[in-house]
């Protein structure tokens, strides 16, 4: 009874851990991503709630990558703390199995596995999915924080500005190109319009709103002349733009059952995700999704070799170390590559169960020895 409290300790110890890990490493991550993010109330005229709103929802999509590291430098310090304390010594002595404790880290990975099953395979596909719907349901805010001094700007879909000098909401020297039939309707004839340029010596900006003075309206004409229209005052109403933000979710955010349909030819799903392009991304998220977290319990036997009773600088805790992180290495790279190479996705995929059987028995191994040395 003693022992399972222990255990259970043991196993609550090791998933705190990661847990504080995986925040502080998300945390960051969320921290200069969020910097990129910014770009959408600078250049594409979003609200501050949209981008907290979508800066949140990223944290789920960062925070699984973090999970295989976090669980590596939670079970080092948890063994090594153990260790240094000399607790273990204390667990050998009363009759404990070194075995049945790498059999409790091995079920902890197992636990930690499942959890990063779940959060890969469906909650983050569900959050970055809702995060790239919120930007499609949305529109920009305001029109100003997009416009930069002396720069062309393109934020919006066939818009093209630029401005000599801004102050407040107060322009000058104004300068718009219209090819995506946003401005057609200030000519005499719409239906001629392929392309409408505006000059402004002056204007003031409100919201979505554009007010111009002192300026022409050089409208473009299929197999005419231009036309051109001088004014005094115009009115300019910006709500119809569409920023040039991808609205269309990506692979990393499209749900996991459809990506297996288009892998095992699914006629129901989209063909915009099912072409023979799309498949040579679609294995690799796959793999992260279901074949990484397999990984997870054989890092949890590399830390287990630190229990074996050795001098030897190979099984030191510098170099299990060095070999976990060479495994999380080669699964950030072999990754890229399961979707063009089936020798390469063959081995990705089999090789998490082959290290398992060789490390557990490498270790059942070790400490019988051991046990036999101490008789």
């Amino acid at each position: 009874m003693l022992q399972n409290k222990i255990y259970q300790n043991f196993t609550v110890e090791i998933i705190r851990t990661l847990l504080i890990i995986l925040l502080v490493l998300s945390l960051v991550a969320l921290t200069v991503r969020a910097v990129n993010f910014l770009d959408l109330i600078v250049e594409n005229g979003y609200n501050v709630s949209t981008y907290f709103k979508y800066s949140f929802l990223n944290i789920f999509g960062l925070a699984p990558k973090f999970i295989p590291l976090s669980f590596l430098l939670a079970l080092l310090i948890f063994i090594l703390r153990h260790k240094n304390d000399s607790e273990f010594v204390i667990l050998w002595t009363s009759g404990v199995k070194k075995i049945q404790l790498v059999n409790i880290i091995f079920l902890t990975s197992l636990i930690v596995s499942v959890f990063y099953l779940i959060f890969s395979t469906y909650i983050t596909p569900l959050a970055l999915n809702k995060s790239r719907q919120m930007l499609s349901n949305s529109n920009f805010n305001s029109f100003l924080p997009t416009i930069r001094t002396q720069q062309f700007s393109d934020s919006f879909k066939g818009f093209t500005f630029i401005v000599e000098k801004k102050q407040d909401n107060k322009l000058q020297n104004i300068f718009l190109h219209d090819k995506g039939d946003n401005l057609k309707n200030l000519s005499s004839n719409t239906s001629e319009i392929s392309e409408t340029t505006i000059t402004a010596e002056n204007g003031l900006l409100e919201e979505k709103k554009m007010y111009l003075f002192n300026g022409q309206i050089i409208s473009s004409k299929k197999n005419t002349e231009n036309e051109i229209i001088k004014f005094e005052q115009l009115i300019i109403d910006l709500s119809n733009l569409v920023t040039t933000t991808i609205k269309k979710p990506k692979i990393q955010e499209t749900p996991t059952h459809k990506l297996l349909g288009c892998i095992f030819k699914d006629t129901n799903e989209e063909t915009r995700i099912c072409n023979e392009e799309f498949k040579t991304e679609i294995l690799p998220v796959l793999n992260r999704r279901i074949v990484t977290p397999f990984y997870i319990p054989v890092i949890s036997l590399i830390c287990a070799l630190l229990l074996i009773k050795t001098k030897k600088f190979y099984l030191n805790k510098v170099s299990v170390f060095l070999y976990s992180f060479s495994l999380l290495l080669f699964t950030e790279l072999a990754i890229r590559y399961t979707g063009i190479n089936f020798i390469i996705l063959t081995i990705y995929i089999i090789l998490p169960f082959l290290f398992f059987l060789i490390l557990y028995f490498f270790l059942v191994f070790q400490f019988s020895i051991e046990n036999k040395v101490y008789e």
